[in-house]
């Protein structure tokens, strides 16, 4: 039979933690495996305390920076740190064809479901560890997350202007890289799995996989022992290169010039003013020693024109340029509506909102938007019934116990980011 979608069968627990791991288990929740989130109500994902808030008021069901990263996934709450919560968490794993976990090294150990005790229950499981620096070594134990490792990696060092402090790359930018390193593993496992019965062990370190994002400024230290630092909007073999004030309050567009013939091209495009035939213009390299005048000079060109009509006008001379969007403004944007990259879901508290779309297609077994992020629990009857097989009377009983976490349980929610 023919697969509506390319991971159909394809089982899935999630005790991931923020970032990394959630975003990976959703990447293949998009294209059909069945995921089933595990949180516990005594100690929530940090995600759900992250704001945006719907309406702007804190709740552990109202974050939508969680709902990002946790569609089309079953929610339970389980103390897995109580016996019989364990318990039920190895009975999931049975169930399960890949465990993912996102804890400092050492915490799955202590709770008996690390990978050397989870294959003795599952021969074949594929275990995925997610984790700052990886699981051994001299740093496994870093606590952190990704803004720590941003930082680590060399992104808030090279993120600003020369003569001002670190800037720093928006949010938790490593946490937007990893993932899809083990995403790719990932696929490779499950068909290593089919070829041979056997599971492994994914060891993935967050830290790493971001460095190999910082190639270029590797080899040049590598090889020529030269330091990049910031600089702004600059780029070493560009000019002009950078963003440019337009038509409107606030408005610009982006402009990057390679290479003497595109330089050319430019020229004609804004009609040939006299300036662009000052000789300390001619070549790359004067015009990257006169930047800043180059610039100045671009900048009142492109301040009479909408910067859409800068954009279009460049584009069609084949000079790469963009306009610098609001995030407001995505939502009207003609590419992303026509690939239908907002994927509008409803959410039992915060109501009807956008998720981003895998940003990849495939022709004959497409994502599909099944379900929004879910509420603390809010599976829990689905999964312990008719995943598990469990009765009413089990049920009632785990609850009396707290093993099957509840709202009494809630710490009191504040923002985290």
């Amino acid at each position: 039979m023919k697969r509506k979608h390319a991971l159909d069968g394809v089982k899935i627990v999630d005790f991931g933690w923020i970032g990394v791991g959630p975003m990976t288990a959703r990447e293949l929740a998009w294209h059909g495996a069945t995921v089933v989130r595990v949180e516990t109500h005594r100690r929530p994902d940090p995600l759900r305390m992250g704001a945006p808030f719907r309406e702007g008021k804190p709740g552990i069901d109202r974050s939508a920076f969680f709902t990002l990263a946790n569609p089309n996934k079953y929610g339970i709450s389980l103390d897995i740190a109580m016996p019989k919560g364990k318990e039920i968490a190895q009975r999931l794993i049975q169930w399960a064809d890949i465990v993912a976990e996102g804890y400092v090294p050492g915490v799955m150990d202590k709770l008996g479901l690390d990978y050397e005790s989870v294959r003795k229950i599952k021969p074949d499981i594929i275990y995925l560890s997610t984790s700052q620096q990886g699981q051994t070594g001299p740093h496994a134990q870093f606590q952190g997350v990704g803004l720590q490792t941003t930082s680590l990696a060399g992104f808030t060092h090279l993120t600003g202007w020369p003569d001002r402090g670190t800037g720093g790359v928006w949010g938790a930018y490593t946490d937007f890289i990893a993932p899809w390193y083990i995403i790719v593993c990932l696929l490779g496992a499950l068909l290593y799995r089919k070829r041979t019965g056997k599971g492994l062990h994914l060891d993935n370190s967050q830290f790493e996989a971001a460095v190999t994002f910082l190639a270029p400024a590797i080899l040049d230290y590598n090889v020529n022992r030269r330091v990049w630092n910031r600089r702004g909007n600059q780029h070493p073999y560009a000019a002009p290169h950078g963003a440019f004030p337009c038509r409107g309050a606030d408005r610009w567009c982006a402009i990057a010039v390679f290479g003497d013939e595109k330089w050319r091209a430019f020229c004609d495009v804004i009609g040939n003013p006299e300036w662009t035939r000052d000789p300390r213009f001619a070549t790359i390299s004067g015009r990257k020693e006169n930047e800043e005048e180059l610039n100045r000079l671009v900048g009142e060109w492109t301040a009479d024109f909408a910067a859409e009509e800068v954009v279009a006008m460049m584009q069609t001379a084949g000079i790469s340029a963009g306009v610098v969007n609001k995030p407001s403004e995505l939502f009207e944007d003609p590419q992303l509506k026509h690939r239908q990259h907002f994927q509008f879901m409803e959410h039992p508290v915060i109501g009807r909102h956008a998720y981003h779309a895998p940003a990849y297609r495939l022709s004959a077994t497409p994502f599909e938007a099944r379900m929004a992020a879910p509420c603390l629990g809010q599976h829990n009857e689905y999964v312990f019934k008719k995943i598990l097989g469990m009765t009413d009377d089990e049920i009632a009983n785990l609850l009396a116990e707290r093993v099957i976490t509840t709202d009494a349980d809630l710490p009191e929610v504040g923002v985290v980011l």
